[in-house]
């Protein structure tokens, strides 16, 4: 843009609306200037500078007016970033608010146009519309003036375009802008005139070219290719005129971009908007905006002003300017009148670009080849062409025409592209290209898809050519695949069958199924095919599969139908046909067929026939025939791909026809689609695809038949077809649908007579001769899935015996059952099978088996692979099972042979074996003739045929002529098996096998050959009868009633009798045992079968004889331990086992038990580890013992034998193990668990419950292993069963409640199970001890016990008493048994002799002390004598002493008894002369105790008061170890004087007083202690010393700063004192000073303490002592008045009583206390001026104070100024109160004396309080340290450290 002239640069002038500075561009306008506030000379300015320019403009010079009008841009559009909106707001409002102006503009604007000149002219109007019209400019236009000048540029609009073919890029820029506001913003007149223009001016497809073929990297170049692109948009939007065209001229593929939603990968920069208009009023407001810090500091302006406005209104103003702070109001406004918000004007948009342009442009430059759309160079190149020829064309026919107004023929232009001329289209769409797309690309959408298929379909009608109607019917199917829902229905499907029906060229064959394969993605369609017998038509076609030779080889398990390639064999004959004489000629095999086409011997109409069709037919209507030799073209699929295709066809049209309705009912009749595939001409020819071996097409088969055969009333007839041979012949891998399909059909063929109905289900299913009895049941109870995993692999598992070999074995069966059909489906594509059943395939894998229910026997019983194997039903297995067994005992041989099976198959007999096929032959041609669908009377002779056949077939070598004792085994073993794992569901039955099985053991126990049979029945039956009655009640109460206990107890007794120390675990005999004792434990539960038991004491003799063995075969005796246990339920059983010795082998049982083992962490197995069996034996013995024993904790676990049921108690068992075992042991059987006792048996242990060594077990495993040899040997044992053995060790031991003694004293926190009874015990043995010590000590007169042989006796004594001790230490709540035993307890205090006695006694008795019901118990026994006397008579126990007597003065009746006894002497002869400063301490806390009892504690104060001064009963409450200090120490401080001659004193009197108590209780524990009644200790020490409240006042006076312990109480003492001083008549005079100086000196020093004087009532005594006639009294007064006054609730209390009067008076009588009288009443106006004040005036006290400041009676001051002063202040007090302070001025100003000293300061006159000299500081509380008090410590060591720091 041009730029202004520079002499206008140099203008810098302020106005309303015009503000120009050097460094900002013009901004306002000249002709029509606002009042403004400033000086005139700027409104001349601008009418000066609006007539230049006027004149300027009117010269009509082009280099003046560009220069004016771009002046006027300048104004409106700044070009620097630092201007205001505002401010252009205000100039465009001025510069466009003359619209003659602006006509006069557009009129010069016209005219260059027109005449083609003045392009600078033109490009500056372009500007200065632009900056008026163009967004973003045009939001600061306002709204009216924005609309005027829209529609005078809008009015004459043809100029506009004019401009569109100027050479300048910057006027077709500014034309461009102009012409987007006008359709935007213009109405919608404006805009469709413009969209008019914009075709008929050619413009359109000059900006469209300018849009799609501008590529530069100039950016104004990109930005006119955005301009125009977005004109474009503007003159198409909502024109249906301008879109046809675009229509004409670009493909319709490139068009559907437009209306596209997706996003540009790349989106192009903004170019035309290049100010955010929005974003500078917000950062123009934001730097205009005041500061918050100066806003908040004018505020606080404003509250300071609005305070002090007066007087600080100059200094704020100055404040304020000086800070900056904002201005008020109304000034901001007075300053600023153009600051107001800048409003922009909303833009509008009345015509919407709604098009993706964006995509269009984006795609427009890449290429494309999709079936809509063929865009290239090439393509765009013509369009570039022909768009450049019409617009050079039209400028030519508009240069010819000038003078007329000449308009573009837009109607009829088009741009045809020469280069696609050879593709083929139809509609919208290229053939070629469509055909090629993947029907899946989203490219692949087709509009107007309806019109498109028809269009497609009347081209295939039409066209001759077969490649024609190929690629035709090609496209079809592709449109419809896409869009079937669209297109709907099609109509003609019938006709197009048809076609497929009557075509001859595998080509359209092709292309015609394909179609129809699409067609049927409508239900509607697939109706037309069904009844068009389209059905048919397409299972002909399927036929052709057999024919397709050249198919893949799969890897298959195995290949035993299909023949390697390099072993082709010569077709089968299967073909007919006449010749012209109508002769029939063959059979000819299709080789031979072909031969004769080749030959021209068969024509298209030579009638033919083969197996399997209905009639003669020609040639060319018989598929197979048709395809091979007749039919032309080249084929799409190969065979097996069209099977496969129209096999999908198949599934996808019986997919729209269930078989049943929503509700889950059987539709009937069949849904068509499945009634024609079910017919006899479709059916079978499906079926016999299967031969084919190819995977997909056995797998789609598979998938067909099933959908086609869900309630198919054909079903039951399915087998005729030989579906089950062909499919079972499959060796692929892919069976999972095979699998489906057998699942759902097996079960239901009718293949046996309607008798079959009751058998199994091997029998009922028609895959029963073909797999294994183990397969069809996996079919039938799993999913499909899990049995295609067994069919596919290797198992052998119980449910499943299945591997690769037996499937090839059974694929060979089954071919050869099939003969030679499979290669005639290669000759005769439609042969049908004829059905002949197959005999049972047998497999040797299986001929050692024996098979029930579902599991194979002999793999269920292997415990060792399968040792959890799941069992479905295990109530039918065992049912199952036992008719299994029925059978087998009955089983007899075969009744047929094998010269009866060849009589009735018709073969030869005597002649050796036949050959299989030869059988095979003769069964078929005799099935065929005998089967019931072709010979209703046949039956018979057909089951006769199929059983010999079968015998044949299936005859073993393994043939058994009577019951197998191996599968008789084996049945045993399952049911053994089953009773086992599922007790809770047999549970409820009972057993029903009993009389065979216990007839099989009797049977077996009377044989002679029992030990040596390879097959013995025995342990399984013995096994079985064990699992049976542990598995149900009614089991074991029938096995009693078949006398099944008995019969066990004869096979026990027969395999015990074989037993010897080398029997091995796996004998025969150690299993039965082993089985027969498991069986016994569970019979013992119940009570009827114990009484059998009972009754057979051969059982118990035999369980004895096992044990015996144990060692050698442990798991047995675990066994029969565990029986052992089941028995102990019984009393008489176990009377009976212990008579029997079963202890000897239980106990030895116990010592072969590895504790190491169990706590080694390792893991240790039953069958490889043989200690692991003994540890287990062990433990087994453990429970068995405390079972046989009744101890109640020995209850085993539920699921155990015998487990559930508390055993009785047996006293005798008790106490033999008892006896052996140790009562500790033998009593923890009981209640710990078997590991725990085993490992305490082998280990050693020494505790207070148990000493057990190597010897002690040596002991007892020796006495066991006596027993054992002589019990079984010889029959003959201890007859006391051990309860009398004797360990030799325990004999050495004291043993009281069965603890050692010793033991326990060494462990004294060993826990015990009953420290109680342990307590209790011992105190029984010592008082059983007691009268022996005493008698033994009373006998000798030494301290020392010296007779040896009463020393194990006094040393057993000592260890209870130790034992009681610790018992009670250790266990809280056991000494509770002591109560009623402190008698005896006490009385062994007294055991002078021995000191060891007395000190345990003691130690027990201070140990009990901690329960408050022994301390009551101590106290009613009376027993404290014999405690006393050891503080004296035992010094080394003298602190226990101390401790115990602490804990027992908790109780006051010991206090009393204490007391009474003399406690209190022996005390504080311990206190006063123990050399031992710990003992001392103890006593004195012991005092502190005792006189802090409520009731006997002051009585005991005040004795101790009698022989110490008071302060050492508080010390010793406060800090013992202080009380000691304090009497070891010299002091004299206000509390206490005290000094050696004191302490001396104290000591021996104490000392004499309890020598000679201890003397006399001594001798008589029952004397008591009593003080006289005149006693004291006259120590001396402070007798002189006036005393009050405990306080000397002379040394307090000297020592005022003294912390007092107990201030009030000395206040209360020290006031009650002096008002009795004050109120007698002639008090003593040294009292009377002492006394007051001391009230004064506490009140100084801790003036809290006068708060409390009010409250006592002595304010009103002292008032009235001011009157005292005694003038000794008013000045005691006075000065307790003064020092009064300086508290604010004494003041208060005096201002309520008569002060001033009584004050005055005592002033008089002692002149010489005016001024400590004058300052108090200083104090006291200060304080309470009104009523003091008041009582002042009213007694005249002013009066007399004037008088006194006149020197009337202070003559006899030696310091009247003084006095003087402290008047002064006085009256100037009085003067201050509000009320009476103008009264008192009154009185002064009358007064003459007044006004001299009113005046001056008389501060220096005043000197220090006279109590000053009594203040000394604070001090610290204590004893020993205070103030200046006198402490003099001792001068010799004292017996410890003695701490002098502050102990209070």
């Amino acid at each position: 843009m041009p730029s202004w002239p520079s002499s206008l640069r140099t203008w810098s002038f302020r106005g309303p609306t015009l503000s120009w500075r050097p460094s900002s561009r013009p901004s306002g306008v000249w002709w029509r200037p606002k009042p403004a506030s400033r000086p005139s000379h700027s409104c001349q300015s601008l009418e000066k500078l609006g007539v230049k320019t006027v004149k300027a403009l009117k010269r009509n010079n082009n280099g003046v007016t560009h220069a004016a009008i771009d002046m006027l841009c300048a104004l409106m559009c700044p070009m620097h970033d630092d201007y205001d909106l505002r401010q252009e707001q205000l100039n465009k409002a001025s510069l466009l608010s003359s619209k003659k102006f602006l006509e006069n503009l557009l009129e010069k604007f016209l005219s260059n146009v027109e005449h083609g000149t003045g392009a600078l002219v033109i490009s500056s109007l372009l500007d200065f519309l632009t900056f008026a019209l163009c967004a973003p400019y045009s939001e600061t236009t306002e709204g009216q003036q924005f609309d005027m000048l829209l529609e005078m540029v809008a009015s004459d609009g043809r100029t506009l375009f004019k401009l569109f073919q100027h050479p300048s890029m910057a006027i077709v820029k500014g034309a461009g802008l102009i012409m987007k506001a006008i359709i935007e913003e213009g109405d919608k007149e404006i805009a469709g005139k413009m969209q008019e223009l914009a075709l008929s001016e050619g413009a359109l497809p000059r900006h469209l070219h300018t849009s799609m073929f501008t590529v530069s990297a100039d950016q104004r170049m990109l930005t006119n290719r955005q301009l125009s692109r977005h004109l474009v948009g503007l003159w198409t939007a909502e024109n249906p005129i301008a879109l046809n065209l675009l229509k004409r001229i670009l493909p319709t593929g490139l068009l559907a971009y437009l209306d596209s939603s997706d996003l540009v990968p790349e989106k192009d920069v903004d170019r035309m908007h290049i100010r955010d208009n929005v974003k500078i009023a917000t950062d123009q407001f934001g730097r205009n905006k005041v500061p918050e810090w100066q806003r908040i500091a004018g505020k606080a302006a404003k509250e300071v002003e609005k305070f002090a406005k007066e007087k600080a209104d100059i200094v704020l103003m100055h404040w304020r300017d000086k800070m900056g702070i904002a201005q008020k109001e109304q000034d901001r406004n007075n300053l600023n009148t153009n600051q107001k918000p800048v409003i922009l004007r909303k833009r509008r948009q009345r015509i919407k670009i709604e098009s993706n342009w964006e995509l269009f442009y984006y795609k427009f430059q890449l290429d494309h080849a999709r079936s809509n759309l063929i865009w290239n160079l090439k393509t765009r190149e013509e369009l570039r062409d022909a768009l450049e020829a019409e617009m050079r064309s039209f400028g030519v026919d508009r240069e010819l025409g000038s003078a007329s107004i000449i308009s573009w023929n837009h109607q009829e232009f088009e741009v045809k592209y020469e280069c696609l001329s050879d593709e083929i289209k139809i509609g919208d769409y290229y053939l070629r290209l469509l055909l090629e797309e993947d029907e899946n690309e989203e490219s692949g959408a087709i509009k107007r898809s309806y019109e498109f298929f028809n269009e497609l379909y009347h081209r295939f009608l039409l066209t001759p050519k077969v490649a024609m109607k190929c690629l035709c019917l090609q496209a079809l199917a592709i449109v419809y695949g896409k869009c079937c829902e669209e297109i709907g229905p099609f109509t003609d499907t019938k006709y197009i069958v048809g076609m497929l029906d009557r075509c001859t060229d595998k080509l359209e064959r092709d292309r015609l199924i394909l179609f129809l394969n699409k067609l049927i993605l409508n239900k509607k369609n697939v109706k037309e095919i069904m009844d068009s017998n389209g059905v048919r038509i397409l299972v002909d076609l399927l036929t052709l599969a057999h024919l397709h030779t050249s198919r893949a080889t799969v890897p298959l398990q195995s290949n035993v139908i299909e023949a390697a390639p390099d072993m082709k064999r010569e077709s089968e004959k299967e073909w007919y046909f006449g010749n012209a004489d109508k002769e029939r000629r063959g059979p000819f095999s299709f080789e031979e067929m072909q031969e004769f086409w080749s030959a021209g011997t068969l024509t298209a109409k030579t009638r033919c026939w083969a197996q399997g069709m209905d009639g003669w037919r020609p040639l060319q209507a018989i598929p197979q025939l048709k395809w091979s030799l007749l039919a032309a073209g080249q084929a799409v699929m190969n065979e097996s791909d069209l099977a496969t295709l129209i096999l999908n066809m198949l599934i996808t049209m019986c997919s729209y026809f269930p078989s049943r309705d929503q509700d889950n009912a059987i539709i009937r009749p069949l849904p068509k689609v499945k009634r024609l595939i079910s017919d006899s001409t479709c059916l079978p020819h499906i079926v016999q695809l299967l031969l084919t071996f190819d995977p997909i097409l056995v797998e789609k088969v598979a998938n067909l038949l099933y959908l086609v055969m869900q309630d198919n009333p054909n079903l039951q007839r399915l087998y005729l077809t030989g579906v089950f041979f062909f499919i079972m012949m499959y060796t692929g891998s892919n069976v999972l649908p095979v699998a489906r399909f057998l699942k759902y059909t097996h079960l239901k063929q009718a293949f046996k007579s309607e008798e079959a109905k009751g058998l199994d289900i091997v029998q009922r299913s028609v895959l029963g001769s073909m797999l294994p009895e183990a397969m069809v049941c996996y079919l039938e109870n799993y999913e499909a899935e899990r049995f295609s995993e067994i069919f596919l692999g290797e198992f052998d598992t119980p449910e499943a015996i299945w591997s690769s070999e037996m499937r090839r074995m059974m694929i060979e069966k089954i071919a050869a059952h099939l003969a030679d059909f499979s290669p005639r489906l290669q000759s005769n594509t439609r042969a049908l099978y004829q059905y002949c059943p197959i005999p049972v395939v047998s497999f040797p894998q299986l001929d050692s088996e024996l098979f029930c229910n579902i599991y194979y026997l002999r793999h269920l019983c292997d415990s060792t692979r399968f040792p959890d194997w799941p069992i479905r039903d295990p109530v039918k297995l065992l049912k199952d099972t036992l008719d299994a067994w029925k059978r087998e005992v009955e089983k007899k041989p075969p009744s047929m042979s094998v010269d009866d099976a060849y009589e009735v198959l018709n073969l030869p007999k005597g002649q050796g074996q036949h050959e299989e096929s030869k059988i095979r032959k003769a069964y078929f041609r005799l099935a065929q003739k005998y089967h019931p669908d072709k010979n209703p009377e046949g039956r018979d002779m057909f089951e006769k045929v199929n059983k010999a056949y079968e015998f044949l077939c299936t005859k073993s070598a393994r043939i058994v002529d009577g019951p197998d004792p191996e599968n008789i085994i084996l049945i045993l073993k399952a049911q053994s098996i089953l009773f086992n794992r599922h007790k809770q569901e047999l549970e409820p039955y009972k057993y029903a096998g009993y009389p065979m099985l216990i007839k099989t053991i009797t049977m077996e126990t009377g044989d002679e050959q029992l030990f040596s049979k390879t097959s013995a029945l025995l342990p399984a039956a013995a096994e079985l009868a064990f699992h049976t009655v542990n598995c149900s009640a009614l089991n074991a109460e029938e096995l009693r009633r078949e006398s099944g206990i008995e019969v066990l107890m004869e096979a026990l007794s027969r395999c015990v009798s074989v037993l010897t120390a080398s029997s091995r675990a796996e004998d025969m005999a150690v299993q039965v045992c082993g089985h027969v004792c498991r069986c016994y434990s569970v019979a013992a539960q119940f009570e009827e079968c114990r009484e059998k038991i009972v009754e057979l004491p051969n059982i118990i003799r035999d369980i004895c004889h096992i044990l015996f063995y144990g060692k050698g075969l442990p798991r047995l005796a675990s066994v029969a331990v565990e029986c052992v246990s089941s028995f102990a339920v019984d009393f008489f059983l176990q009377t009976h086992l212990y008579q029997a010795g079963v202890l000897w082998h239980l106990l030895a049982s116990l010592f072969s038990y590895d504790y190491t083992l169990e706590e080694s962490g390792v893991q240790a197995s039953h069958d490889t580890n043989q200690q692991q069996v003994c540890n287990s034996l062990a433990k087994l013995s453990v429970l068995a013992l405390g079972r046989l024993a009744g101890y109640s904790g020995a209850r085993g676990p539920e699921d155990e034998p015998g487990g559930g049921e508390l055993p009785p108690e047996n006293p005798a068992i008790r106490k033999s193990l008892a006896a052996m075992l140790t009562p500790y042991i033998s009593r923890r059987l009981g209640h710990s668990s078997p590991a725990e006792v085993l490992k305490l048996l082998n280990s050693n242990s020494e505790t207070p419950y148990l000493i057990w060594n190597n010897g002690t077990r040596a002991e007892l495993v020796e006495f066991l292993e006596e027993q054992q040899e002589s019990n079984i040997k010889r029959g003959e044992c201890d007859r006391s069963f051990g309860s009398e053995f004797l360990f030799s060790e325990h004999g050495k031991e004291l043993i009281v409640g069965e603890i050692f003694v010793r033991v326990y004293n060494e462990q004294p926190a060993f826990p015990l199970e009953h420290p109680k009874a342990l307590a209790s015990s011992l105190l029984d043995y010592v008082g059983s001890q007691a009268q022996y010590l005493h008698t033994l000590l009373a006998m000798t007169q030494t301290n020392k016990v010296e007779s040896q042989q009463h020393a194990q006796r006094l040393r057993w004594a000592e260890m209870a008493l130790e034992a009681l001790r610790n018992v009670i230490r250790n266990n809280p709540g056991s000494e509770t048994e002591c109560i009623g035993h402190f008698k005896l307890l006490f009385s062994l205090l007294r055991v002078h002799g021995a000191g060891r006695v007395q000190q345990l006694a003691l130690e027990v008795v201070n140990t009990v002390t901690s329960n408050q019901d022994c301390v009551v118990n101590i106290a009613e026994s009376l027993v404290l004598p014999n405690l006393l006397v050891l503080l004296h008579s035992l010094p080394s126990s003298r602190q226990l002493v101390l401790e115990t007597l602490y804990a027992l003065t908790s109780n006051t009746k010991i206090i009393t008894e204490a007391m009474n006894k003399g406690a209190l002497i022996y005390l504080l002869d311990l206190f006063c002369n123990s050399t031992h400063p710990q003992v001392r301490s103890q006593t004195a806390e012991l005092f502190s105790k005792m006189t802090s009892d409520k009731l006997v504690g002051p009585k005991v104060r005040l004795t101790l008061m009698r022989f110490l001064p008071a302060v050492f009963m508080d010390a010793m409450r406060d800090n013992p170890e202080a009380a000691v200090h304090i009497f070891e120490g010299t002091h004299e401080n206000p509390e206490l004087i005290w000094n050696d001659s004191s302490r001396e004193t104290v000591s021996t009197s104490v000392r004499e007083m309890m020598l000679e108590h201890f003397k006399q209780q001594k001798d008589n524990p029952d004397v008591n202690w009593k003080l006289p009644e005149d006693f004291s200790v006259a120590y001396g020490a402070g007798q002189s010393e006036l005393e009050v409240g405990g306080v000397f006042l002379r040394i307090f006076i000297a020592q005022p700063g003294w912390v007092l312990r107990k201030p009030r109480e000395f206040l209360v003492s020290l006031m009650d004192t002096l008002t009795a001083l004050l109120e007698k008549n002639n008090p003593n005079g040294e009292a009377l000073e002492t006394v007051t100086t001391a009230a004064v000196c506490l009140f100084s020093s801790q003036t809290q303490l006068a708060d409390q004087v009010p409250p006592l009532g002595h304010l009103p005594r002292v008032l009235t002592a001011l009157n005292h006639k005694n003038n000794a009294v008013p000045k005691s007064a006075i000065r307790l008045l003064h020092v009064l006054s300086d508290n604010e609730l004494c003041v208060r209390s005096m201002a309520a009583l008569d002060t001033i009067g009584p004050l005055m008076t005592g002033m008089k009588l002692r002149a010489d206390m005016a001024g400590l009288a004058c300052e108090a009443l200083n104090r006291m106006f200060q304080r309470e001026q009104t009523e003091l004040v008041a009582q002042a005036l009213r007694v005249d006290l002013v009066p007399y104070l004037l008088k006194l400041l006149e020197g009337v009676g202070l003559e006899t001051l030696e310091n009247p100024s003084a006095t003087k002063a402290q008047i002064v202040k006085a009256l100037k007090s009085m003067t201050r109160s509000l009320q009476f302070g103008e009264q008192v001025n009154e009185i002064l100003a009358r007064s003459t004396v007044w006004s001299a000293f009113k005046d001056q300061k008389h501060d220096l006159f005043i000197s220090d309080s006279q109590t000053a000299g009594y203040l000394t500081g604070p001090g610290v509380a204590g004893y020993l340290t205070a103030g200046s008090g006198s402490t003099v410590m001792p001068s010799v060591p004292p017996p410890v450290d003695n701490d002098t720091g502050d102990l209070g």
